[in-house]
């Protein structure tokens, strides 16, 4: 998916990807939900249970993490879907920033909590 696009949104999702394999080396990264209205899907990275999910807009790219309200988020990294009970999500627009150290410690604390939740064997 990353490589159809043409545009600033293909470095901003490239960038986003490649944050997630440094804070997480071992996340698992997979295409989901195909349909006719999303043929390309969606990519999800997970680490024991998803961690977050690449959305790409015509104005923005989003990073949305489905346990994000569960996760401290000191820096304020997370900049929409801010109102719901569990999702929260980075939303960039072309030449925006973000705090990329912030970002890795989302990640990683993502990883922690589904190792948290996740039933003991």
């Amino acid at each position: 998916m990353i490589e159809e696009l043409h545009d600033w949104r293909r470095g901003a999702l490239g960038e986003f990807r490649q944050l997630i394999y440094e804070a997480v080396p071992e996340v698992v990264e997979e295409i989901k939900w195909r349909k006719p209205s999303n043929p390309d899907g969606v990519p999800v990275w997970s680490h024991g249970g998803i961690l977050c999910l690449g959305n790409v807009w015509k104005d923005h790219v989003r990073l949305t993490f489905p346990k994000g309200a569960l996760l401290r988020d000191p820096k304020g990294v997370f900049n929409a879907s801010l109102e719901g009970n569990a999702l929260r999500a980075l939303d960039l627009r072309e030449g925006e920033t973000f705090d990329r150290g912030a970002l890795k410690a989302l990640l990683r604390a993502a990883v922690a909590l589904n190792r948290a939740r996740s039933p003991r064997r």
